[in-house]
């Protein structure tokens, strides 16, 4: 089997604008994850909202350069727009896949009718880098709509898998991506195990958001937030939902082994990259939003 090499706990959740309450699993400002392509993962676990007319809850206009970030709506809505010319609204099911390379503003707010109604909100943000030849490359948006991505059963009832990006257990995922990757959604049923193998020159993590989950014939346990960081190497892993449902990403990359340098919502390859980027901003290069 592939062996686990550590287990992080998520950190104190806090906000993100005021709609957005979120552990933060892993980030890429220490390389102990060991997540390479994947930078940055932000869960916002179930919680639920009043009824709002007034201002929407959410976050405003803000950049961003030289990554990707992919939205992953599980509960409620969040419309999105960009100076590129995208947007929409990410409904349950959907995945956003939203490209910044050379430089993007965008906000996200609770979509009107979400906000009106109120309910139960839960998402996942996850970044992901872009190789050094590709962070100047023209932003773009992919919406994934929740009929767009396939969706496996897994073997005796265990559950459901969804890929998101990549090949997995001989389905290709929705996502056009710049390397090589797989991002895969798993809900496992009380009791439901899985196995799987990942490319052996790829990073292996598995991001349990709800529930126990045993690896690897109890070598370990996950539970809610957390983030089972495998070593490189050949070997299957496998997986058990204890005790209740679980939900967990499987994460999965060739590294690219690249220098990482990240400033606020820039991540780029160097400090005099980080500081063009400031200035690209500064000087309105990344556009405008036409909000309408």
């Amino acid at each position: 089997m592939r062996k686990v090499r550590e287990v992080f706990k998520a950190r104190t959740p806090h906000w993100v604008g005021d709609g957005f309450y979120v552990n933060s699993v892993f980030h890429h400002l220490s390389d102990r994850f060991k997540t390479d392509p994947f930078l940055m993962l932000d869960y916002a676990a179930p919680q639920y909202y009043k009824p709002r007319e007034e201002a929407l809850r959410g976050v405003g206009e803000h950049p961003h350069k030289g990554f990707e970030t992919v939205t992953i709506a599980y509960h409620g809505e969040v419309a999105h727009r960009d100076s590129s010319g995208g947007g929409g609204v990410i409904k349950p099911g959907d995945v956003q896949w939203m490209t910044a390379g050379a430089g993007v503003v965008h906000q996200e707010f609770h979509s009107k009718e979400f906000s009106a109604r109120g309910g139960l909100f839960e998402m996942v943000q996850l970044w992901v880098n872009l190789p050094a030849k590709f962070k100047n490359t023209p932003p773009r948006y992919q919406h994934l709509a929740k009929d767009s991505i396939p969706v496996l059963s897994l073997a005796n009832g265990a559950g459901s898998a969804r890929i998101i990006a990549g090949d997995f257990m001989g389905a290709k995922g929705a996502a056009m991506t710049f390397s090589p990757m797989d991002v895969i959604d798993v809900a496992l049923n009380e009791g439901g195990k899985m196995s799987f193998k990942s490319k052996s020159d790829y990073s292996l993590s598995v991001v349990v958001l709800s529930g126990t989950v045993s690896v690897n014939d109890g070598e370990t346990k996950a539970s809610n937030a957390e983030l089972v960081s495998f070593e490189s190497g050949e070997g299957e892993v496998r997986l058990e939902a204890l005790g209740s449902e679980a939900k967990l990403l499987i994460l999965a990359g060739k590294p690219l082994n690249e220098p990482v340098v990240g400033y606020g919502p820039f991540v780029m390859n160097s400090e005099e990259e980080i500081a063009q980027a400031i200035e690209d901003y500064r000087a309105g290069r990344f556009g405008e939003i036409v909000q309408g």
